[in-house]
């Protein structure tokens, strides 16, 4: 495997979190709406831990991305 399939896996790996992060985030918005604030709760302490998650598999693809690729290598 190549670098550049290691960028793309933690890409999308990242977006992968961002979303999930998303929908939990819009679970405990509609809680919030409808007055459910036991629920909004749950899902907004979700949330936050969710994007904790995202946050480092962004910070992981960004690394990988940083990291220069060696002149020559096999593909």
């Amino acid at each position: 495997m190549n670098k550049d399939h290691h960028v793309v896996e933690a890409h999308t790996a990242a977006a992968e979190e961002h979303e999930t992060t998303a929908k939990t985030h819009r679970a405990a918005a509609e809680h919030c709406s409808k007055g459910h604030h036991e629920a909004c709760e749950h899902h907004a302490k979700e949330a936050l831990d969710q994007s904790t998650k995202s946050h480092a598999a962004s910070k992981l693809a960004h690394e990988k991305s940083a990291k220069p690729a060696l002149v020559g290598a096999a593909k």
